[in-house]
């Protein structure tokens, strides 16, 4: 009560903001038709205070999304972000938020260093982010996302991950021939009857493989097709649209607040997937927003984040009533080999629950963060 009443008054204030490159193994790799992924190559970042207290967040490269690489998010978070937030007061997020975007682009960069303003504020208040945000919901289901392979051996992925973890919503990576996606999604669909699927082609389709590939998919019973084709074809995306009966789903192509306000003007997307990766809590909440205006269904989406953002992911999906009752993409953090944190998410009967300390509830190892840091 102390430490939150000084903070109130203004006493805590950002310090410097560290970033940490490290790189994690695979147990499987993540592959799908933008791009894949051999190692986790992220960032840690860590928001210091002269209180003592610090918020951490991890960030994930995906240059063929958004452009950023380890390199380019370590010199954003430690050059210009770390610049930008000298002196601030950690619970004023809406600043923090003003001063971030100063920094244009770096989406990746500016979400994490938000994350990590949250879970800061969290500790002061000594309170979990979930419940500042708005704690609606305990917990929520879990997705998996199953990545580009055989057909059998998709299969093979869906069933094993329902039969440890409890999960029985799937987003079934696609965007190969059309002919391919459609075997895989049959496997998943005749080897789980029941699953709740989904499908993202990551952008991978011509037109009109789009139109073979997702009108089969349809017939399959999938509940939504995510980025399929150019998001610079919007002629494309609008008929692919009001073509399927199932929505399209926005992704790379909503990766702002104003990138999702374009997007839904121009009709074709349906339903948002909002990562908390690329835009924080802070931004994450306007899209929200934005989305609940235009009573557009929103999605919590994960880009294979490890424990640390998989903890991010389900304190936001569980914090409000328009995602709380929607799986969130949770799961993938255990397709790594190894982690930095003590203790992920804990995905029990194909649920997760919030974490309930205060902050975004996490505590890195610090012997494997020395194990895998690559600026040692």
């Amino acid at each position: 009560m102390h430490l939150a009443t000084e903070t109130l008054a203004g006493t805590v204030r950002i310090t410097g903001v560290e970033a940490i490159p490290y790189a994690l193994p695979y147990r499987r790799a993540p592959r799908f038709a933008s791009g894949s992924v051999t190692t986790a190559d992220n960032v840690l970042v860590r928001v210091h205070t002269d209180a003592g207290l610090v918020g951490q967040a991890e960030a994930q490269p995906r240059p063929y999304t958004y452009g950023e690489t380890q390199t380019s998010i370590v010199a954003a978070v430690s050059g210009p972000l770390n610049g930008a937030l000298a002196g601030v007061d950690p619970l004023r997020t809406e600043l923090v938020a003003e001063r971030c975007s100063r920094v244009a682009g770096n989406y990746v960069a500016r979400g994490a260093v938000d994350l990590a303003v949250w879970d800061l504020a969290g500790q002061i208040l000594a309170t979990p982010c979930h419940t500042l945000l708005g704690g609606f919901a305990d917990d929520v289901a879990a997705a998996h996302m199953v990545s580009l392979d055989a057909p059998a051996a998709m299969a093979e992925e869906a069933i094993e991950v329902g039969e440890r973890l409890g999960v029985v919503t799937f987003k079934v990576k696609v965007g190969r021939a059309p002919a391919l996606d459609v075997a895989a999604v049959r496997a998943i669909r005749d080897a789980l009857p029941d699953a709740d699927l989904y499908v993202d082609a990551n952008r991978g389709w011509s037109y009109a493989d789009a139109v073979r590939a997702g009108d089969a998919l349809v017939e399959l019973g999938v509940r939504a097709i995510e980025e399929p084709i150019s998001i610079e074809d919007r002629a494309g995306r609008l008929r692919l649209a009001d073509r399927w009966p199932v929505p399209l789903a926005g992704d790379e192509s909503c990766i702002s607040l104003a990138h999702v306000d374009r997007a839904l003007e121009e009709g074709a997307v349906r339903v948002v997937s909002v990562k908390t990766a690329r835009t924080g809590f802070t931004e994450s909440r306007r899209i929200l927003g934005l989305c609940l205006a235009r009573n557009v269904p929103v999605v919590v989406g994960s880009q294979y984040e490890g424990a640390i953002g998989a903890l991010a992911t389900v304190t936001f999906a569980a914090a409000f009533a328009s995602t709380a009752g929607r799986p969130a993409e949770l799961t993938n953090f255990l397709d790594l080999a190894d982690d930095l944190v003590v203790a992920g998410p804990v995905i029990r009967d194909g649920r997760a629950a919030a974490p309930a300390a205060s902050g975004l509830g996490l505590e890195v190892d610090e012997d494997r963060l020395r194990r895998y840091r690559l600026d040692a």
